[in-house]
């Protein structure tokens, strides 16, 4: 009976307005989303939500800390967006500095994230990012999914001498002056074993029976263990942070005014330091923030296997863009596709709704703060390694077969968990993928063709997807104005097949269908032999 009632409430979702909007399943639309479900999107917005966790931005010594959410009504994406990770630490660390001793001041870099938007919102309008990603070799975006699939319990820390090592320690064996390297008593922290177990194990037993919320289950059921106080994995011990804290959460409801984030802005582009903070954010956003969001629509299947774009690609681009300037308004670093979107997409969000939930969940929380600040990061860490196992399936389709695959793919994968940027993974595998396929490629050039790896036959081809680089919007307004109106056009089943003879047109377009066959025989009596 109750599940007849919540396939009521979401059938009668589906056939109105607002699921004709979010092309929910059942709403009769063209391009539905499947197993789209009015409560399975809530369900993956708050999921999101709970696993967002970020406090760094207080380090800058700027006027706030704070984290937000945007709902993507218009791109219909189950994606939240919120200050980056590792951009949090560049404008905290390298910019800012600790407490304001940076190259400038917050304020100032607050003007650098400002204008780095609007000319990020212009990149993506004329579709720039979009160029990026579909001009990317299949392997290296396959790779960049599989990097970002990690998550924290503390388990690793730092090391002295081999940089990261075994964590998991108690506080007060930290290493003076250095948080998560430990003197000794590793993998003895109450809390990380909580995780583990609780957010863990329990999470993945869930998983395994399909037991709807299983993600969510997993962080309230750890939260509601480390809340008591004068337990071993309490959230809130004895000591001066931990009174605070403590204190703080008993309000359960309060309200803090913005007093002093509200356009702070400093906008001082005079100043050439400035500058300097803009370009370095802006190059960054551009690997980091794209090659999420990418990830994200991937994960949700939502790609087109021809284009290699997803629907409302555009748009997406340009909101994401859009909330860098106006959270540089809110006094925060750069906005970005947050990758704990991950977790609800897991839980089955493949639309707008689940965003709209994030950002409705948020604003909740502005009231809330005292609960929901009070969810530990032991209580999110074990829900990001399960879905980071999702998210590594990526590895299955890479081209493991060819060096200049799969070198670059795994230099992408390593560097990302391990510097926590996505940037720099992606500058790490295009560097290698272009040295190593254009030394080889200049090689057969100059040697007419004789010259020749025994394996380039295993070679990911790389083309350009069959739409081509200009977006969409472009080829409408074009149309309209040329009378000319935009069809979009409906590929052949061998243009939708890498190895085609429509994807020979690109590095690898000199190598025949019958010197790749001749090849692969020989190749193989080698390898028999």
């Amino acid at each position: 009976m109750v599940t007849s009632f919540f396939d009521r409430i979401n059938a009668t979702v589906a056939y109105s307005f607002v699921g004709r909007w979010f092309k929910l399943e059942g709403s009769g639309v063209d391009k539905e989303r499947d197993g789209s479900r009015f409560l399975t999107e809530l369900r993956a917005g708050v999921t999101t939500w709970i696993s967002v966790n970020a406090s760094i931005l207080s380090d800058s010594g700027g006027t706030c800390e704070c984290t937000t959410g945007d709902g993507c009504l218009l791109a219909n994406l189950p994606i939240g967006m919120a200050p980056g990770l590792g951009l949090n630490a560049y404008f905290t660390y390298s910019i800012v500095g600790f407490h304001g001793t940076g190259i400038v001041s917050y304020r100032e870099a607050l003007a650098a994230v400002f204008m780095e938007g609007w000319i990020f919102f212009l990149l993506s309008l004329l579709g720039v990012r979009q160029w990026l990603i579909r001009l990317m070799p299949q392997s290296l975006i396959l790779s960049v999914g599989a990097g970002i699939a990690s998550g924290g319990l503390g388990v690793i820390g730092g090391d002295t001498v081999n940089f990261v090592g075994i964590g998991g320690c108690t506080a007060d064996h930290y290493l003076p002056n250095l948080p998560g390297y430990c003197d000794g008593a590793v993998m003895r922290n109450p809390t990380m074993w909580l995780g583990i177990f609780t957010g863990g194990f329990v999470t993945v037993f869930l998983l395994l029976y399909r037991v709807r919320g299983s993600i969510l289950i997993g962080i309230f059921l750890t939260s509601a263990i480390s809340w008591p106080r004068g337990t071993a994995v309490t959230a809130f011990p004895y000591t001066d942070e931990g009174n605070s804290a403590f204190d703080f959460f008993r309000q359960i409801v309060a309200f803090h005014p913005i007093k002093l984030v509200g356009n702070v802005i400093d906008y001082n582009y005079m100043n050439p330091r400035v500058w300097y903070a803009l370009v370095t954010m802006l190059y960054v956003d551009i690997l980091d923030t794209t090659g999420t969001l990418y990830s994200m629509a991937k994960f949700a299947g939502l790609r087109d296997p021809v284009t290699m774009d997803f629907e409302g690609s555009t748009i997406a681009y340009c909101v994401d863009a859009f909330s860098i300037s106006m959270g540089a308004l809110m006094g925060t670093s750069p906005v970005t596709a947050f990758i704990e979107s991950a977790t609800g997409i897991s839980e089955g969000g493949v639309t707008g709704l689940t965003a709209i939930t994030i950002g409705f969940c948020f604003f909740v929380s502005v009231f809330f703060a005292p609960i929901f600040a009070s969810i530990p990061p032991w209580a999110t860490g074990g829900a990001l390694v399960v879905v980071g196992t999702l998210m590594v399936r990526n590895v299955r389709e890479i081209n493991w077969d060819y060096f200049g695959d799969a070198v670059p793919a795994l230099l992408v994968i390593l560097t990302i968990p391990l510097t926590y940027n996505i940037a720099y993974g992606v500058i790490a595998g295009m560097s290698s993928y272009i040295v190593i396929n254009g030394v080889t490629w200049l090689l057969r050039k100059v040697t007419f063709g004789r010259l020749v790896p025994p394996s380039y036959v295993n070679a990911e081809p790389w083309h350009i997807p069959p739409d081509g680089l200009i977006p969409v919007w472009m080829r409408y307004v074009y149309g309209y104005i040329t009378n000319r109106p935009y069809t979009p056009q409906i590929y052949s089943e061998e243009q939708q097949h890498p190895g085609s003879v429509y994807t020979l047109s690109n590095l690898h377009a000199d190598v025949t269908e019958k010197e790749r066959t001749d090849r692969s025989v020989n190749f193989s009596r080698v390898s028999d032999d």
